[in-house]
């Protein structure tokens, strides 16, 4: 990796693609410790629906070492701008200690994030924008951040007011104000490819795997101990679709597989089209067949 000038690893790719574990494959076999970009798996208590499976960092030998899951609650809002510091500071400590930072996941944002160049601000409150953001409906304010974000896929900013007029007030602030630069990251990325069909048998078998491990009951648990549905609506399509089964939304349990399905195939589909975009705004991809750490290898050795 250093000989070609490159000193990370990025592996991304659509939901059920595989991505972790040929990130954990390439750990073991290169040094590596993972930083995970999954806007999810940051908080304690979302395990099985943010499908962080944990067990994968153990297959095959010692435990990989893994960061940036399970660091925020559930009563915090963990945003990208939490995510951009907190993974250049792992990356600095794991490149420090002469590791190789391999960051994985699927959250286009966080990924965009690591990878962009710049460090984001944090941003205060502007008082005059929000009373002029006050001042219009729930629509108007999402075509508001679709015109500045154009890029965004992930659509849980525009379900909440409060969390649409904050995107409008980071995005504005970032337009006017120019960006200190990051950590000199050159990474090499892979992304997870399967044929569309195939990824969509994997997502079907992926969820039924988890409501027969208990997602169901991992959602009614977390409600009980006081996490609001409203909540639980905005942490991703699992928590959103059983919360709606769990308050008698939905009419049964197959109706719940059918409908969530779908709509994570939907995801994943935005999810490519998301990194069909970093390809043509520059970031250069190399694509590796149905996850196969012998294809990832091979393309790094081409690099070196």
């Amino acid at each position: 990796m250093a000989s070609a000038g490159h000193n990370t690893l990025v592996v991304l790719g659509p939901t059920a693609s595989g991505k972790t574990r040929l990130a954990v494959q390439l750990a073991r076999t290169l040094g590596g410790e993972i930083l995970s970009a999954d806007s999810r798996q940051v908080y304690r208590g979302l395990d099985i629906g943010s499908g962080k499976d944990l067990s994968e960092y153990a297959e095959g030998g010692a435990l990989v070492p893994y960061r940036l899951i399970d660091i925020a609650d559930l009563d915090s809002e963990y945003s990208v701008f939490h995510f951009q510091r907190d993974c250049f500071a792992a990356w600095e400590d794991v490149t420090a200690r002469g590791s190789l930072p391999i960051i994985t996941g699927g959250t286009g944002l966080y990924l965009d994030a690591v990878l962009r160049g710049y460090r984001m601000a944090e941003v205060p409150e502007d008082v005059a924008l929000r009373a002029r953001l006050d001042a219009l409906d729930d629509a108007a304010l999402a075509a508001e951040l679709q015109t500045l974000k154009p890029e965004q896929h992930n659509t849980t900013d525009t379900l909440d007011r409060a969390r649409t007029i904050r995107a409008i007030e980071i995005t504005t602030h970032e337009h006017e104000h120019p960006p200190e630069p990051g950590p000199p990251i050159r990474a090499v990325v892979l992304g997870a490819l399967w044929p569309r069909e195939e990824l969509r048998k994997r997502i079907a078998a992926r969820l039924q795997e988890r409501l027969n491990v208990g997602m169901i009951e991992e959602v009614e648990a977390l409600h009980a101990r006081g996490v609001p549905w409203e909540r639980l609506d905005l942490l991703g399509l699992e928590y959103r679709f059983v919360a709606a089964y769990l308050r008698g939304d939905l009419k049964n349990r197959n109706d719940l597989f059918q409908k969530l399905n779908a709509a994570i195939a939907q995801f994943a589909k935005r999810q490519d089209t998301w990194f069909r975009r970093m390809e043509r705004n520059g970031t250069e991809i190399h694509w590796v067949p149905e996850a196969r750490l012998d294809a990832a290898l091979a393309i790094l050795r081409t690099l070196s």
